[in-house]
């Protein structure tokens, strides 16, 4: 069986946002959904005790739940056998995730922001998952990944948003421009990719540095050479229509800006570890607290 879009649920409303988000997901990438629950882990719970009949009837009734909002938000989805797994959460989920396509987990939006509260097992998991995981936040509804229509309401019948790559330059990877052409070619949607930039100091510059000194030519400097990193992938996918643009200014600043409008942002995170242990770069983690719109972390090496 082709791998799962695995949803972690645990009776949330953001986690139930997730599940409906996971299921359209499934669809689109033709792959069954995985409803999975991991078991509140007690500490003074031992290694290997079994769950407690409490833990295991809250387990079915979120499954429960989840399925039928999945089932409601889109019928034609293909459901797996669910799971449930042992605590801690973390690492639980990092253990599902080997086997997954994709995971998706959920997180509150701040009241009144846009933006994520990413709790604890979410930052962990993102910091480690060797496969893409997507946050939702709650709320997030079908209707909010298409364009308003002519009234300005919500609705499914319009064309998808714009699906937003942040990509550094410095350093291309593969495996996330792979992964945002590949959404936006799923939903028929425009690719934004954006590369914030910043002006060097004069002690900054290094031997192969373009040192022109005028912005707007440094600028294009950066979209020829944007231009020049996507040439291969347009190729790959000639159906996606593709936006470049390259902006001065913190990149963390510049992609927050950017994602504003869009359906899913789509950013990278580096699997190799740092001195301090695993963690999202200073990039990944303005976006996962301060965009609204559903956010994909794609590890790379």
């Amino acid at each position: 069986m082709l791998p799962p879009v695995i949803a972690a649920v645990d009776g949330s409303p953001e986690s139930l946002a997730a599940a409906e988000w996971a299921a359209r997901e499934a669809v689109r990438r033709d792959r069954p959904l995985r409803l999975l629950h991991a078991w509140n882990w007690h500490p003074r719970q031992e290694d290997g005790e079994p769950a407690t009949a409490t833990q295991r009837y809250v387990a079915r009734r979120c499954l429960r739940e989840a399925e039928n909002r999945a089932r409601r938000a889109c019928p034609e989805v293909r459901l797996a056998p669910d799971a449930q797994v042992e605590g801690p959460a973390t690492a639980a989920l990092l253990k599902a995730c080997g086997d997954a396509d994709l995971l998706v987990l959920g997180s509150r939006g701040l009241s009144g922001f846009t933006g994520f509260l990413v709790g604890s097992v979410a930052l962990g998991v993102v910091a480690k998952a060797e496969r893409p995981v997507v946050l939702v936040r709650a709320g997030e509804e079908a209707a909010d990944e298409h364009l308003p229509d002519s009234d300005g309401g919500g609705s499914t019948r319009t064309r998808y948003r714009d699906v937003v790559l942040g990509i550094d330059l410095g350093d291309p990877c593969d495996e996330v421009i792979e992964f945002a052409f590949e959404e936006a070619r799923l939903r028929g949607a425009r690719l934004r990719v954006v590369h914030a930039w910043q002006q060097p100091s004069a002690i900054s510059l290094g031997p192969g540095d373009v040192a022109l000194v005028d912005p707007p030519e440094r600028a294009g400097e950066w979209l020829g050479f944007l231009s020049a990193v996507l040439q291969v992938w347009r190729e790959k996918h000639p159906g996606v229509e593709v936006v470049e643009t390259v902006t001065e200014g913190r990149p963390q600043s510049v992609l927050v800006r950017a994602a504003s409008g869009a359906g899913l942002l789509v950013v990278g995170r580096r699997t190799t570890e740092s001195p301090t242990g695993p963690r999202t770069g200073p990039v990944t983690h303005a976006a996962i607290h301060h965009v609204g719109c559903p956010v994909a972390v794609v590890p790379h090496a």
